[in-house]
């Protein structure tokens, strides 16, 4: 039994890895398998295919964030019926740096992973997280509708979806941006204060007023 749970994590830090280096699309079973030192058989008795693969390697931070972050936002429902968006943004902060504790550098590996999945197109991913996250998702938008009233359902679909889309870009582009922010404004960073600078953007980008031209 020990073997056999050595041998699936073995596979899944592998497949972690090179998902979030090369993509999903670009990265084969063949060189998973490599990498993890164990045979085609061994993935296919785990995950069955590449999709429950993907699916797996997501959820082990799925898992964690997302009951983290409901939390959070339920303390923050019973403490205020409209707070703010940055307050509401500000809330996952804690639970996305706590990803940390799963893997080294966690939080980054995630948001690098999240971003394949949306610039890859992976639908079945879609289904996965509405699935199995949907009460979580659902909270937060309704969290956020709440924060927002003026934004109608169809303009604030597109406006989350931009919100991460800005997310997924700063994470991913998060190690240039640290250093050109420390040689031309002596700035220190980390990916904490990173993503507390992306807040009042994003925060501001939902709540803009809809254009009724």
């Amino acid at each position: 039994m020990a073997n056999r749970s050595d041998t699936k994590t073995r596979i899944l830090d592998a497949a972690e890895k090179l998902f979030a280096e090369r993509g999903f699309s670009e990265t084969s079973l063949r060189l998973i398998t490599s990498k993890a030192e164990v045979n085609l058989a061994s993935v296919n008795y785990h995950f069955g295919s590449k999709k429950e693969l993907i699916r797996a390697v997501l959820a082990r931070y799925l898992d964690v964030f997302m009951p983290a972050a409901s939390a959070e936002l339920v303390k923050l429902s019973s403490q205020s019926k409209q707070a703010s968006l940055e307050t509401i943004f500000s809330a996952l902060v804690r639970p996305l740096l706590d990803l940390n504790k799963v893997r080294v550098e966690g939080t980054r590996i995630f948001l690098q992973l999240l971003g394949r999945g949306y610039i890859e197109s992976q639908g079945h991913l879609r289904w996965f997280i509405t699935t199995h996250y949907g009460e979580h998702l659902d909270r937060f938008v309704q969290v956020v509708s709440q924060s927002a009233p003026h934004i109608p359902p169809a303009e604030m679909f597109w406006r989350l979806h931009f919100t991460l889309g800005t997310v997924v870009f700063t994470m991913a582009s998060s190690d240039a941006l640290m250093e050109i922010a420390e040689a031309d404004f002596k700035e220190q960073n980390d990916i904490e204060s990173v993503i507390r600078k992306v807040i009042p953007y994003m925060a501001a980008g939902v709540a803009v007023p809809v254009n009724q031209a």
